[in-house]
């Protein structure tokens, strides 16, 4: 992808038709994490590794859950969106370009159907580091 991008840009730069601050702005804008994994870690994994392979996670974890009803927070689309999905009365939607997950998405042209079932935004407070209460058992 950064290869069409270069090659697309670097020659409309040249010719001055789109200027490096634009160029910037053609990339999504990826709304910052509300909540950290641990004390010592940020995200679950490192941010390239779920760039490029959230959806092995995401899907792994469907599986888990599903068939064989293993509840693991670590790669759970529940915690995802209670760490990256503010809150927040006016919080964009996930049809929205600023929700975290549309952001890439929209920029990579690829649907997003979890969120036929799933919640867009964030369904307890607390994140990572509480216990779970016996009634959230179902996070997935």
């Amino acid at each position: 992808m950064r290869n069409i991008r270069f090659i697309v840009l670097v020659p409309a730069m040249l010719l001055g038709t789109v200027s490096p601050a634009m160029a910037d702005s053609l990339l999504p804008e990826i709304p910052e994490a509300q909540d950290r994994f641990s004390d010592t870690q940020g995200c679950v994994e490192p941010t390239d590794e779920m760039r490029k392979n959230h959806m092995k996670y995401i899907l792994h974890q469907r599986d888990e859950t599903v068939h064989e009803g293993v509840r693991d927070k670590q790669h759970s689309l529940v915690e995802c969106i209670n760490c990256h999905v503010s809150d927040a009365p006016d919080a964009p939607r996930v049809s929205s370009e600023k929700h975290f997950c549309n952001s890439c998405h929209t920029y990579a042209a690829v649907s997003i159907d979890c969120f036929q079932c799933h919640a867009d935004r964030p369904v307890k407070t607390g994140g990572y580091m509480h216990s779970p209460s016996p009634e959230s058992n179902h996070d997935q």
